[in-house]
């Protein structure tokens, strides 16, 4: 098979507008359609000569003798390699975006969002995972005494993930007590990830015992009954758009195992985690995803990482079929991973 750098500038663009012309029209592409749209007034005889030449370089394949030809996995891995990182989204399509997301200001929202937008825009399935373990900051705390010795406790993270835990202490204490720990905690360590929290108060139960004698007490306690434990929450998983596979795949059995896969919500979030690098700063392309789901052989996933200052604390992408607006989708999935680190950034400094 002849390498994506062998292909010369009229093979490239015959191949491009083959590709194009087959996400438009779901028709295989003969000679003469292109003959129409050529800017180099090239024959339908040579460009017939050069579709049989990508055709034994593995780029192309006829369905029927009689038919015209439609891209492999190979000539969209091309076409997606030579569009990567050109193509934007017009200022109309950037503010109808951005208008879907006002008003929003945690991760759960903005990927339940995410989820939908992606569906709209590619005529896809749209796919936002939130990832399970990304460091949560402390918004504020609030401990309420239910009866003697009783405790609850919610803590609620910058991200918008409100945790409660019902507390059982070793000695009661009253609600006054309760709110001065709560007010010591809030002041001194809002913003501060739950883990750094943790060892900062285990070490100043030990430091400050004789300052805060009473306040410190009731700190020691709430924190040795685990008011502030972080719990590794599994994803939360946001899939959308499954009618507009039903809309396009003709094939009964295969729609049937696709639907069960969008079902299994946790199969989606064990297919980015395989394709979606947290490592990326670009969105990433895979075509054809029978390694990690055999029947989703003729399917693609664009996906990227989606960050909130610097960490990363999800994924989203767009599933569908290798005949896709890759133009769009790329740009849409590329658009909304940087706007979401904006938007939620933005939110947090207004707090």
């Amino acid at each position: 098979m002849a390498q994506p750098n062998q292909i010369g500038p009229r093979e490239r663009e015959i191949l491009t507008a083959v590709v194009q012309t087959y996400i438009a029209t779901g028709e295989p592409v003969g000679s003469r359609t292109l003959v129409r749209d050529n800017r180099e007034g090239l024959s339908a005889a040579t460009i017939r000569n050069v579709m049989s030449d990508l055709s034994e370089a593995g780029f192309l394949e006829q369905p029927h003798t009689s038919a015209g030809r439609i891209p492999t996995p190979a000539a969209y891995r091309y076409y997606v390699e030579q569009i990567s990182g050109k193509a934007t989204l017009s200022p109309e399509e950037q503010d109808k975006i951005h208008g879907s997301f006002q008003g929003i200001s945690d991760v759960q929202e903005f990927m339940e969002r995410t989820s939908h937008v992606l569906s709209l825009v590619s005529s896809g399935v749209g796919v936002a995972v939130t990832t399970s373990g990304f460091k949560t900051e402390l918004e504020h705390v609030y401990f309420s005494r239910q009866s003697e010795n009783k405790i609850l406790a919610v803590v609620v993270t910058k991200s918008g993930v409100v945790r409660d835990r019902l507390l059982r202490l070793d000695r009661d204490l009253a609600q006054g007590d309760l709110d001065l720990a709560a007010r010591y905690i809030n002041e001194n360590f809002r913003g501060w990830t739950m883990e750094k929290l943790r060892a900062e108060i285990g070490r100043r139960i030990e430091q400050e015992r004789g300052e805060y004698d009473r306040l410190m007490r009731s700190v020691e306690q709430l924190y040795r009954q685990g008011a502030l434990a972080s719990e590794q929450n599994p994803p939360t998983i946001f899939v959308e758009g499954a009618a507009n596979l039903v809309a396009n795949e003709q094939d009964s059995q295969k729609l049937r195992q696709l639907l069960r896969t969008l079902e299994e919500k946790e199969r989606i979030a064990e297919l980015l985690a395989a394709y979606v690098d947290a490592r990326q700063e670009a969105v990433r392309v895979v075509i054809g995803l029978e390694d990690t789901l055999p029947h989703l052989s003729n399917f693609v996933l664009i996906g990227a990482p989606a960050r909130m200052g610097g960490e990363v604390v999800g994924s989203l992408a767009v599933l569908g079929p290798t005949r896709m607006d890759y133009e769009h989708s790329i740009t849409a999935v590329s658009y909304i991973a940087r706007l979401f680190d904006r938007i939620l950034n933005e939110s947090e400094e207004s707090k």
